[in-house]
């Protein structure tokens, strides 16, 4: 399977298909003249699947070498980028040469990160291992990585030229790492796609029916995303629909300590609490934040949070890059399969974090 996401300036290919980790090489031959290549990755996605691909790219024509860093969003920081710059420095990488990430969302993220402002910009492509990387962080060409303040606090937007999705990569993660990316997935069907959302609904909620269902369920949140990236690249309209649940959420992994609470938790912790008040508020309609709980522990995803600090939390939240000036731009759903924009006072953001 195949979607184009058809940027006037930066279009690419979104390739979707069990097995193909094992053809890289064939792929990135189709986009690039033989350069240099350094596979960006964290330690255990390396240990699993860099060789695989480090060959496939050799038996290509292209000089390939590994970075790795320790696993986790813990790692994704301005310490880890300027490791990786030294890398890159080490071994001699000019404009003219590439970068692949390999891994989950923390890698897509810093790795397309340190690919965009090394020398001012070098190509890269993305090859997504997680499910909230496949379905959601690997597409659109946001990078970014956290500071002590606030979750992608520094980043850029810069399109990969291509990004490759082997669905079999999803059997090796382990059995939290796979649910959590059902919040991103759920998200999608709320915000968007009803027939997704119909297909959720349909699932048993087991990994094994995550696994049974993953190409479809990779490709439709991939179509969602695609077309709204394509209508609003910079996050300035549409786009802000996809942060459904993340105001809240970024800010509860924040406050929590990156890493504890994964991202698609959070999400969907983030899409209950904002959808409880938006629900008394009248902005949502009656009943809808319970359908929402029901779909993410049907999934197994948390729908709450312990210990809860209001007060921290709105501390964090006030440096989401959606406020703006006094206002903060939320996502409300006001029917299931579609959303809206909700700009409200900053400081109305305490209604929605209170218990």
């Amino acid at each position: 399977m195949k979607l184009n996401v058809n940027l006037p300036r930066t279009p690419y290919d979104i390739v979707i298909e069990k097995g193909v980790l094992s053809k890289t090489g064939q792929w990135v031959k189709q986009l690039w003249q033989p350069q240099k290549i350094v596979i960006i990755t964290d330690n255990k996605v390396g240990s699993l699947y860099a060789n695989k691909v480090k060959f496939s790219l050799e038996d290509a024509g292209f000089d390939v070498s590994v970075f790795d860093f320790l696993h986790g969003e813990a790692q994704k920081n301005l310490t880890t980028v300027n490791k990786a710059y030294a890398f890159l420095v080490q071994q001699g990488l000019t404009k003219s040469d590439g970068i692949v990430a390999l891994g989950g969302g923390v890698v897509g993220d810093l790795a397309g990160f340190v690919a965009s402002t090394y020398m001012r910009g070098i190509h890269f492509l993305q090859i997504p291992t997680s499910l909230t990387a496949q379905v959601d962080s690997s597409i659109g060409g946001k990078t970014g990585v956290n500071t002590s303040f606030a979750k992608n606090m520094v980043g850029t937007f810069t399109q990969p030229d291509g990004v490759l999705i082997d669905p079999e990569t999803l059997k090796t993660l382990g059995h939290r790492e796979l649910i959590e990316g059902m919040g991103e997935v759920v998200k999608y069907g709320l915000i968007e796609d009803l027939e997704l959302w119909q297909e959720l609904q349909q699932m048993d909620g087991s990994p094994e029916s995550i696994l049974d269902h993953a190409e479809s369920i990779i490709y439709r949140s991939c179509e969602v995303k695609r077309k709204v990236v394509v209508e609003d690249e910079l996050d300035n309209g549409v786009r802000l629909h996809l942060n459904f649940g993340h105001t809240i959420g970024h800010a509860i992994e924040a406050t929590a300590g990156y890493g504890k609470v994964m991202h698609g938790e959070a999400v969907a912790i983030g899409m209950v609490q904002l959808s409880r008040v938006a629900e008394s508020k009248g902005l949502m309609p009656a009943g809808i934040t319970q359908v929402i709980i029901d779909m993410c522990a049907k999934f197994g995803l948390p729908t709450d949070y312990e210990p809860w600090d209001t007060e921290a939390l709105y501390k964090a939240l006030t440096h989401d890059k959606k406020a703006r000036g006094k206002t903060i731009k939320t996502v409300i759903v006001p029917e299931l399969g579609s959303a809206a924009i909700n700009q409200i006072p900053i400081d109305e953001m305490k209604e929605y974090l209170e218990k």
